[in-house]
C-alpha cells in the first residue's frame, strides 16, 4: 500500500513570507535609488508617449467593452481613457513595453522592471481618486516611486541566479511576481493577505517563451508584460476580497512550482532585498533595440561613416559577442515583422552600419524592404567571447559587451571596434541621463502641445515636487 498524503496545512514557504516582509517592512533610504526610479518614471511613460504613434499598439487600448465608463478609475496617460485598474494597468503596461525601449535587467535571467509600473501607477491613480472622492488623503508620486524601487528589488533579485528562460518560461513572470506583492501593499493588504496573493502568482499560469523566438516571433511579445502587470493586480485585489492562498504552492512535491516548472530546483535568492537593483538598472537611452544588441548597435554607429559608401565591397562582418546574446537573438533566415526584426542581432547592425541610425520605424516593413540589410545579415557572423560572457554574469561589472570588426573583399578590415558598457549603464549614467532628458522631451512632443509639455517636465525633473504631488494630479498632467 502507499503511503497516505499528509494533509496538514504547511507554514508558507520561506521565500513567499521573505517578500511579504520586504514590501510591508523595508524602509528605503537610499536618495540614489529615489532619483534613478524618478528617472526611470519620466523614460517610461515616454516610451509609452512613443508607443502611442503605432496602430498595431493602439488597437489594443481602452477598455474591453467600448464605451465604459469606470468613476474614479484610472486614467492612462497620454490617452482619454479611464479605466478600471486591472484594465489600466494593461493598457499602461501595453504601451511602455511595445517598442522594447524601457528599461533593462540582464543576469541569470532578464527582463524589464518598469514593465511593473503598469500595475503600480493605475492602482496608485485609483486609490487616490477614490480617496479624495471620499475625503481621504490621496497617495503621493514619492509612494509611487517606493513602489517602483521595491518592485525592480523582487524582479531584479530573482533574476539573478534564477533563470526561467533555460527551463522555457518567459520572465513576464517576474512582473507578475513583483506586481502582485507591492499592489497588495499599497491595497493596504496585512502580511497574510500579501503572502496568499503571492502564492496566487505562483500558482498561476506562465507564459511561454515561444512568442519570442523563432519561428514564433511576434507581437505579443510587446504586451506580455502589460498581461503579467495587469493579472498582479488582479491578483492582488482577488487576496483583498479574502481569497485563500498555498502555502507550500513552490516546494510542494509532485505539484508545486519547483517540480512541475523548475526542474525541481528550488530558488536561490542571493542577497538581502533592498533597493540594489534600481540604483544599477540599465536605461536603454539611445536605441529601441534588445538590450543584448545595445552596445553592438553604438559600435555600428561608429563604423557608419567608414563603411556607408562601400557596403557593396564588404566581405565579412564580425560580431564578437557574449553567450545569452548568442542564445537570444543571433538570428538567420527571413525575419517575418517587427517583433522578429527587433529581436534579431545581425538586422539591428545592419541597420545603423547601413543609415547611421537605429529608429523603431527602421523595424517596419517599409526599410525593412531595403535589399541592402539581408545582404549585409548574411555577411555576419557572430562568436562567442568567453570573457565577455563571464563579464556579463559577474556582478562587479554587469556588462553587455560586443565588439565588431570589418574585412573587405580588398583584405583590408576596419578596427575593431569594441563597446563593454552601454550608455545606459550605471557605470555611463554621468553621460547617460542628459540624453535620457532629451528622450523624455522628444516623447512628450509626440503627445502634448508645448504648454503642457513645460508644466509635465517642470514636475518630472524635479525630485522633491514631484515626491509631494498626489498621483491623480500628476496624472491628469499627462491627459489629452
Amino acid at each position: 500500500m502507499s503511503a497516505a498524503i499528509s494533509n496538514v496545512r504547511p507554514k508558507p514557504d520561506k521565500i513567499l513570507v521573505d517578500i511579504a516582509d520586504y514590501v510591508l517592512k523595508t524602509r528605503i533610504n537610499s536618495p540614489l535609488a529615489y532619483d534613478t526610479a524618478r528617472n526611470c518614471l519620466i523614460d517610461t511613460l515616454g516610451c509609452g508617449f512613443e508607443a502611442l504613434g503605432y496602430p498595431a499598439c493602439t488597437k489594443l487600448l481602452g477598455p474591453i467593452v467600448p464605451g465604459t465608463i469606470v468613476p474614479h478609475g484610472a486614467k492612462v496617460p497620454g490617452t482619454p481613457f479611464q479605466l478600471d485598474p486591472v484594465q489600466a494597468a494593461f493598457n499602461i503596461g501595453a504601451m511602455i513595453r511595445w517598442l522594447d525601449f524601457n528599461d533593462t535587467w540582464l543576469a541569470a535571467e532578464w527582463g524589464h522592471p518598469s514593465d511593473n509600473l503598469g500595475g503600480i501607477l493605475a492602482t496608485a491613480d485609483w486609490l487616490s481618486r477614490c480617496a479624495v472622492a471620499q475625503g481621504r488623503k490621496p497617495l503621493l508620486m514619492k509612494d509611487v516611486l517606493t513602489a517602483m524601487i521595491k518592485a525592480h528589488e523582487i524582479q531584479g533579485v530573482f533574476a539573478l541566479e534564477n533563470s526561467f528562460n533555460r527551463v522555457g518560461l518567459d520572465h513576464v513572470i517576474l512582473v507578475k511576481l513583483a506586481s502582485t506583492a507591492v499592489v497588495a501593499q499599497m491595497l493596504g493588504l496585512n502580511r497574510e493577505e500579501i503572502i496568499n496573493a503571492v502564492s496566487l502568482a505562483f500558482v498561476d499560469g506562465q507564459a511561454l517563451r515561444t512568442y519570442r523566438h523563432a519561428p514564433n516571433t511576434g507581437s505579443r511579445k510587446s504586451w506580455a508584460a502589460g498581461d503579467a502587470t495587469a493579472r498582479g493586480v488582479r491578483l492582488a485585489l482577488m487576496a483583498a476580497k479574502g481569497e485563500m492562498g498555498y502555502p507550500s504552492v513552490l516546494s510542494a512535491k509532485t505539484w508545486g512550482f519547483y517540480d512541475v516548472l523548475f526542474k525541481g530546483k528550488s530558488f536561490s535568492l542571493p542577497q538581502k532585498l533592498g533597493s540594489y537593483v534600481m540604483e544599477n538598472v540599465l536605461f536603454k537611452i539611445s536605441f529601441p533595440a534588445e538590450f543584448h544588441a545595445q552596445t553592438a548597435v553604438e559600435c555600428a554607429m561608429q563604423l557608419h561613416e567608414q563603411v556607408k559608401d562601400r557596403l557593396d565591397q564588404i566581405k565579412k562582418i564580425t560580431i564578437r559577442t557574449h553567450e545569452s546574446a548568442i542564445r537570444i537573438i543571433d538570428k538567420k533566415g527571413p525575419l517575418h515583422n517587427p517583433a522578429d526584426r527587433d529581436h534579431c542581432l545581425q538586422y539591428m547592425v545592419a541597420v545603423p552600419l547601413i543609415h547611421g541610425r537605429l529608429t523603431a520605424d527602421d523595424y517596419e516593413d517599409k526599410v525593412a524592404q531595403d535589399a541592402r540589410i539581408d545582404a549585409l545579415r548574411a555577411k555576419m557572423e557572430c562568436v562567442e567571447d568567453k570573457q565577455f560572457s563571464r563579464d556579463y554574469l559577474d556582478p562587479a561589472k554587469r556588462s553587455i559587451a560586443n565588439a565588431i570588426t570589418i574585412e573587405f573583399k580588398d583584405g583590408k578590415k576596419t578596427r575593431e571596434v569594441v563597446v563593454e558598457y552601454p550608455i545606459g549603464h550605471k557605470r555611463r549614467r554621468k553621460e547617460g541621463i542628459p540624453v535620457l532628458v532629451e528622450k523624455f522631451k522628444t516623447n512628450l512632443a509626440r503627445r502634448f502641445p508645448s504648454k503642457q509639455q513645460q508644466a509635465i517636465l517642470d514636475t518630472s525633473l524635479n525630485q522633491k515636487k514631484l515626491e509631494s504631488m498626489p498621483v491623480h494630479e500628476y496624472v491628469d498632467m499627462m491627459v489629452i
